[in-house]
């Protein structure tokens, strides 16, 4: 792609000022995800009677409309991003009570609709819009005294874990727990009432393990394997064991035959025996630098909402990246999480790419006859108050 420095197209202005590595690493990521959907998920297609590229096909179907989320959001404002993200949180909130009461049961979690042969999840996407607008939320405390930005903040973080444990989604609810309380803590708010947050955090876990039986079962089977059923995770292990070093070869794995789930939530211990802890360990770099990138952007940034959204929305993809991982490694309980961009998932898949979409839009340098425009148009407000 190769635009001219005197254009001043929207395309131009976006190649000009985007972060092109970032950009580039998040499409690898993408591009990865296809070629490890190839691998993983013939083999749970077969089992389940269908189309051998069954999810492969579908996976690939989503990747084009989740390129354009990515650039499209990619394109707008900050102002526009948060009107966006506000719209969005909002409908998606709205969807999830629908989903409640109507929606597909899978598993035991009823968190999808079904529309035209598809599943939408409702949470994957309300997830970037709620960090986006408790940023939003956050940055107005600091400078804002007439407007109820925290109490408000706390409301959307209610409502919304509310839902998510409704459905039931308790590693969902737990992701953006976390993500919410750097948030809190990144916007200055007094260290005793992060202290109170933190041990609210752990008083429900430890209600959700004596009120839910499948909380308490998969903590059990954690720290006691013999109590319950661990297969995923022990073939996930066997996994990395037989894979080594260097991996059996693409199409060689063995335990991916057996490992229910090898497709989406342990795409990483097919990633592990076929290609080998050289590229796990690729796939992990990938990821740090995508997180590391984002932040060093906004390392000094003025403006506090796009500080905050940008760190909010890369701990999202990071830490959910990070518990997928852990979990494949058998150093988390199972959670039921996607690996972002890699696992089977087309909502997980959008969901992402508008994440990192709005993360590449907020950290752009912004066009320097933007700014200059900015100064001209704040220098012309003094003679205009002074002739009046």
């Amino acid at each position: 792609m190769r635009f001219a420095r005197s254009d001043r197209s929207l395309l131009s202005d976006w190649w000009f000022t985007v972060d092109r590595l970032l950009f580039a690493a998040v499409v690898l990521l993408i591009a990865g995800g296809v070629v490890l959907s190839l691998a993983a998920s013939p083999s749970v297609a077969n089992r389940l009677d269908l189309d051998t590229f069954h999810f492969f096909k579908r996976h690939a179907v989503v990747v084009v409309p989740a390129l354009l989320v990515l650039v499209a959001a990619s394109l707008l404002s900050p102002r526009m991003i948060r009107r966006f993200s506000l719209a969005l949180f909002v409908s998606c909130l709205a969807l999830m009570v629908v989903t409640i009461w109507v929606g597909a049961e899978i598993k035991g979690a009823s968190r999808w609709l079904q529309l035209g042969g598809f599943s939408i999840q409702p949470s994957e996407f309300a997830k970037p819009a709620f960090v986006v607008v408790s940023a939003w939320l956050f940055s107005e405390t600091q400078h804002r005294d007439d407007v109820p930005s925290l109490p408000l903040a706390v409301l959307c973080y209610v409502v919304f874990v509310a839902l998510l444990v409704m459905q039931p989604d308790f590693g969902q609810a737990l992701l953006v727990s976390l993500v919410w309380g750097g948030l809190f803590f990144l916007a200055g708010m007094p260290v005793a009432w992060v202290g109170l947050l933190g041990i609210g955090l752990l008083l429900s876990g430890v209600i959700a393990y004596f009120t839910v039986p499948h909380v308490a079962g998969r903590f059990d089977r954690f720290f006691s394997p013999s109590s319950g059923d661990t297969y995923q995770t022990d073939r996930a292990i066997e996994a990395f064991r037989s894979g080594g070093w260097f991996g059996t070869g693409p199409g060689e794995g063995k335990v991916k035959q057996v490992l229910p789930d090898s497709h989406a939530d342990f795409v990483f211990a097919v990633v592990a025996e076929e290609f080998g802890l050289i590229t796990c360990l690729v796939i992990v770099v990938v990821f740090a630098f995508v997180v590391l990138r984002a932040m060093a952007r906004v390392h000094g940034e003025t403006d506090g909402f796009i500080r905050m959204a940008t760190v909010g929305l890369v701990s999202l993809f990071g830490l959910q990246a990070l518990i997928n991982m852990a979990v494949n490694v058998g150093l988390l309980p199972a959670k039921g999480m996607t690996l972002p961009f890699i696992s089977y998932g087309g909502s997980s898949l959008l969901s992402m790419a508008l994440t990192m979409g709005i993360v590449i839009g907020l950290t752009r340098r912004r066009p320097r006859a933007e700014r200059f425009s900015r100064v001209s148009d704040e220098a012309m407000e003094v003679p205009r108050e002074a002739e009046a």
